[in-house]
């Protein structure tokens, strides 16, 4: 499946399969990106899912100041031009700050807004404007009927490529929990709805200052998406989560993504 026919598939209501946004957390070099993307594309395509290449070019939501942040803007953003080019994929990442929406839309296919960011304005503004798909994700705090208002905003600059995706609320200071009825909620406002699965596995806030997680429970996470509706499926994924630079703690290995998209599709399967 070509780019242009992957980000048509995205909004296509006929659709009888998911897609997905799957890739690393960060870009931490050409090379792994390279293989990361290759084995993912290899992958989707046995299984005839769509595929959106994952990989933020920064981390500005950093809990300590030594915490990775990425290897330079514009060379992370190569990079994930080069993907797109060589696989003929799309590919989506995080913007943080107005000016960056421009920048980041030079490079990627798609552009991410995060959870923390959803009710920024002139973000959402100025990611419509790029006439790029924007990716919105609902606010760790937020209940589903808040995202009408921040697809509002970008629907009435003029872009009307909108995805929604539910990333789990905070349940104490230490943890997160995903309500399904947020999915049910946000395709009611007609726009394709993904579930992130491994940032709602997330344990934020920990005393050492570094995100924990339980990756033991994606698999549980990814079915009851699949279940409800969910329209696309965003994992992050890593060849060796351990020695990830950003969110090694909650990602799912590589070798692991093929069984359980499999294990998807069946899921997907029973209820078409």
């Amino acid at each position: 499946m070509s780019k242009a026919s992957t980000i048509t598939h995205l909004f296509d209501t006929n659709n009888t399969n998911f897609f997905v946004l799957a890739g690393p957390c960060a870009i931490e070099g050409k090379e792994m990106a390279m293989d990361i993307a290759a084995e993912l594309v290899e992958t989707t395509q046995r299984l005839n899912i769509p595929l959106v290449f994952k990989g933020s070019y920064r981390k500005a939501n950093r809990s300590r100041l030594d915490s990775f942040t990425g290897i330079g803007d514009e060379k992370a953003l190569r990079i994930l031009a080069e993907v797109g080019e060589k696989y003929n994929i799309p590919t989506v990442t995080d913007i943080h700050e107005v000016q960056e929406a421009a920048m980041a839309a030079d490079y990627v296919d798609v552009l991410q807004i995060p959870a923390f960011l959803f009710r920024q304005t002139n973000l959402l503004v100025a990611a419509a404007k790029t006439g790029k798909v924007v990716n919105i994700k609902k606010g760790q705090f937020a209940s589903a009927s808040a995202m009408k208002y921040a697809m509002d905003k970008v629907t009435e600059s003029g872009n009307e490529r909108v995805l929604l995706t539910e990333r789990g609320n905070m349940f104490g200071y230490g943890d997160l929990i995903v309500d399904y009825r947020n999915i049910t909620e946000m395709k009611a406002m007609g726009k394709p709805v993904v579930m992130d699965i491994t940032h709602s596995l997330q344990q934020p806030n920990s005393s050492s200052g570094v995100t924990g997680g339980k990756p033991e429970l994606i698999e549980t996470i990814a079915k009851a998406a699949v279940a409800v509706g969910a329209d696309g499926l965003f994992i992050e994924t890593h060849p060796n989560p351990a020695q990830a630079k950003s969110d090694g703690a909650n990602m799912l290995p590589l070798s692991q993504l093929e069984d359980l998209l499999k294990k998807l599709l069946r899921v997907r399967q029973a209820i078409v």
